[in-house]
């Protein structure tokens, strides 16, 4: 199996609430559930700590990371404030070739949505926003921005309130759309609205219940 496929169902157990956040991820039950070596584990599971998937802690190995309820809650106050500030400078500066790289992304989200692709989603969604912050051309807020995102991405696998995760690829051109007419103060009610969406569809109340042997998560 391919480091891709292995970090995808890694990624998509945690997105269904298979594996819940602190769970540990054993490099020997990893290698022996999906029959390739160590090495190729251990590359996966570093891969996915730069994404702030998983944390590697010294003489523990890796676990899900685990925000808490308040930093989810701190991660998507200060994701509307820089997100505001992004479409108040692209309102009217949005040129139609960044505007059809947006509605690409929005294409693949509604795609990935018809297919139940959830972690595909959850990255496309993560990926538009992304290309907001680059569209606007402040290093200072795309960087910030990532971090958030990457952040956020993880927050809504494991809090998310139900099975079922959409990020709104209507909310998403809707937003295109006021940047593209220069109505700052629709575009600006739209982001605002939308983070909020995202937030409110979290279960910030819920303690997550322990994960199953990951042998069974991942039986192939």
């Amino acid at each position: 199996m391919q480091s891709e496929e292995i970090a995808e169902r890694i990624w998509l157990a945690i997105a269904q609430g298979r594996l819940a956040p602190g769970a540990r991820l054993k490099e020997e039950e990893l290698a022996e559930s999906f029959e390739v070596g160590r090495a190729r584990i251990r590359a996966v599971l570093l891969q996915l700590s730069r994404e702030g998937l998983v944390d590697i802690v010294p003489n523990r190995g890796a676990q899900v990371a685990a925000p808490d309820v308040q930093e989810a809650r701190d991660v998507f106050f200060l994701r509307a404030t820089v997100e505001v500030r992004i479409a108040e400078q692209l309102s009217g500066n949005l040129d139609h070739s960044g505007a059809a790289a947006l509605r690409d992304i929005i294409q693949r989200e509604r795609t990935a949505i018809a297919e139940g692709r959830l972690a595909d989603v959850i990255r496309l969604s993560g990926l538009f926003h992304q290309k907001l912050a680059e569209l606007n051309g402040s290093s200072v807020l795309q960087n910030i921005l990532r971090d958030l995102i990457s952040r956020s991405s993880l927050i809504t696998a494991v809090y998310r309130d139900s099975g079922y995760f959409n990020c709104g690829p209507d909310e998403h051109a809707a937003i295109v759309d006021a940047l593209m007419r220069g109505d700052k103060e629709e575009a600006l009610h739209l982001v605002t609205a939308h983070i909020e969406h995202l937030r409110a569809d979290l279960n910030l109340s819920t303690e997550q219940q322990p994960s199953r042997n990951l042998r069974d998560i991942f039986e192939l």
